[in-house]
């Protein structure tokens, strides 16, 4: 409306406010819970809180690493030493088996720290873009073609999703 001060986002404004809104997601998703819980299944084949913390960040950090050409803060940082896990570190958790899942045990502490670090990346990269980059083409395998802007939001979505998910098994939980 004429004469409001609200200042109008743009498509790096809306992409910085939806990752920034992950920390929240991820520490209400997890704190309080000792490793034991963050470890338990709601069924035998379910992920665990854990996994799906750990998965929503190291997706997020493996695909914008990739996106901007960097080492992805999981080894750069220390966060694989940290976490110790029996996985490759090059493992983001896609396409794990059940077996896989379970070896992914960490505290509530580590797991929000590693999640915080990539989304810092993320907030980070995002920022240093502007709109017109959104629409470059970054992947001509698909039809139509993926844009930067669509891979953004497809993170940005694979990370809000597991991070609802995590809430949800929390959820169950904490009821039983």
């Amino acid at each position: 409306m004429p004469g409001d001060s609200v200042e109008r986002m743009n498509g790096i404004d809306v992409l910085t406010e939806g990752f920034g809104r992950l920390d929240d997601l991820v520490r209400t998703a997890v704190s309080g819970l000792d490793e034991r819980q963050l470890a338990e299944r709601i069924g035998p084949q379910a992920n665990t809180v854990a996994w799906l913390v750990w998965h929503l960040a190291r997706e997020q950090d493996a695909q914008i690493a990739a996106l901007d050409d960097t080492a992805e803060v999981w080894t750069a940082d220390g966060w694989a030493d940290r976490f110790a896990l029996p996985l490759d570190p090059a493992d983001n958790g896609y396409g794990n088996t059940p077996a896989q899942v379970a070896e992914v045990r960490a505290s509530a502490e580590l797991l929000i720290g590693y999640a915080d670090a990539a989304t810092a990346a993320s907030v980070a990269y995002v920022s240093g873009l502007t709109d017109d980059r959104l629409d470059e083409v970054i992947d001509p395998g698909w039809d139509p073609p993926v844009t930067r802007g669509v891979r953004l939001v497809s993170v940005l979505d694979d990370a809000i999703q597991h991070a609802g998910q995590a809430a949800f098994v929390r959820g169950v939980l904490l009821s039983a």
